[in-house]
């Protein structure tokens, strides 16, 4: 069984003992987290699609870790201008091990 869940500003598929990374969240390590936005739940050829999301659907998942993510360079420069900036980031980010998924 699978789903696709929407969390941060962005759309995962996910299924039951699968390990993601997702935006941040403020849960502490083996906590349990729900997400409520569940936009579809499969498995083989029986899909439930919500309109846009499925009533009473959700997925329980438990938070394994914190962490940083790789590093990305920013790089703005205009030539013969004398006008360059760089910058880095590290996206934060935590891993969830998806526990249940239920259609509602």
């Amino acid at each position: 069984m699978y789903a696709v869940i929407a969390t941060g500003g962005k759309q995962y598929r996910v299924t039951k003992d699968g390990v993601l990374k997702v935006e941040k969240l403020d849960a502490e390590p083996g906590a349990t987290v729900e997400f409520g936005e569940v936009l579809l739940v499969g498995e083989g050829a029986d899909v439930k699609v919500g309109t846009p999301t499925l009533k009473g659907g959700k997925v329980l998942a438990t938070v394994v870790r914190h962490g940083k993510g790789a590093k990305v360079s920013i790089v703005k420069f205009k030539r013969r201008a004398h006008y360059l900036r760089q910058k880095n980031h590290r996206q934060l980010f935590t891993e969830v091990k998806v526990t249940d998924i239920s259609a509602g």
